[in-house]
């Protein structure tokens, strides 16, 4: 199973593949999606678009995970990424592609083992976790790849809820 995580952004989207087989996880490619500051935003969206739409067919994933948008400050950053991440979610829906949803506590949670875990624990578990040589920058694309580690982790154990309560 082939897995697209993505951190959302207007300026930088992290995104990082990863494959599944059993319990063993490992990285595919991994990287971000910028956009240059000062461009209107319709022109960044539409950059942000087209790249991950590139990226689906290239690496032709079979779910896609989200980070959750989780803003207590500034109004104006938190509508152009949502709008960023509406595209993200375009991009995947009209590949088809299955969407999971997680919030940063429980990426954390998953990938750590606490929910409120520090940004620097979750990257250097990020790299531990895939064998990587140093942590993925910018921290982006280390928090993309939380958030698809978090979703094999949380396929799994679905998956084998979901096979209980048919029997």
């Amino acid at each position: 199973m082939r897995i697209l995580g993505i951190d959302p952004g207007i300026a930088i989207v992290g995104f990082g593949f990863i494959d599944k087989a059993g319990s063993k996880v490992t990285p595919v490619q991994y990287g971000c999606i910028q956009t240059e500051a000062h461009t209107p935003d319709e022109e960044r969206l539409l950059h942000v678009y087209e790249a991950m739409l590139q990226l689906i067919d290239k690496y032709k994933p079979d779910s896609v995970a989200f980070e959750k948008l989780f803003f207590n400050r500034n109004v104006t950053t938190a509508m152009s990424v949502s709008q960023a991440r509406g595209v993200l979610i375009l991009a995947a829906t009209q590949r088809g592609l299955p969407i999971a949803e997680y919030t940063p506590m429980q990426v954390k949670q998953a990938v750590v083992g606490y929910g409120k875990a520090e940004k620097k624990q979750v990257q250097e578990m990020v790299r531990m976790y895939l064998k990587l040589q140093a942590v993925p920058k910018p921290d982006d694309v280390a928090d993309a790849l939380a958030v698809a580690i978090c979703h094999a982790h949380s396929y799994t154990l679905n998956s084998k809820i979901n096979e209980v309560l048919r029997k």
